[in-house]
């Protein structure tokens, strides 16, 4: 079963929906705000696909954060930020069981489902 993380009110997480639903491809939906996070996956995310991918440092949420918390950020601090302020996550992480894929992309999803 296919899962995508988000929020439901990301515009870009409501495309990746709509684009599996137009399709008919099974999957769970997962919102951060509603179910939470856990520390565990989102470790097991950063090592896999790295920080760069997985936070967002151009939103608002990354900027309101204290600029002393954003320095030096390896894995654990950084999953630390990510429990306490979910909306930093990249969205939609789309869990495939065997691997993540972070963000959304028509071409990348038409490859992956096609």
């Amino acid at each position: 079963m296919v899962i995508i993380y988000g929020i439901r009110n990301c515009d870009t997480v409501r495309k990746a929906l709509k684009w599996l639903d137009a399709r008919g491809i099974e999957h769970q939906f997962h919102d951060f705000r509603i179910h939470g996070t856990d520390r565990a996956q989102l470790t097991v995310w950063a090592e896999e696909v790295g920080l760069d991918i997985l936070i967002n440092r151009r939103g608002p949420s990354w900027r309101k954060i204290p600029q002393e918390r954003r320095e030096c950020i390896d894995v654990p601090t950084a999953v630390e930020l990510m429990v306490e302020f979910p909306t930093i996550i990249k969205r939609p992480v789309l869990d495939l069981g065997d691997r993540r894929i972070v963000g959304f992309s028509e071409a990348t999803y038409e490859q992956l489902f096609g």
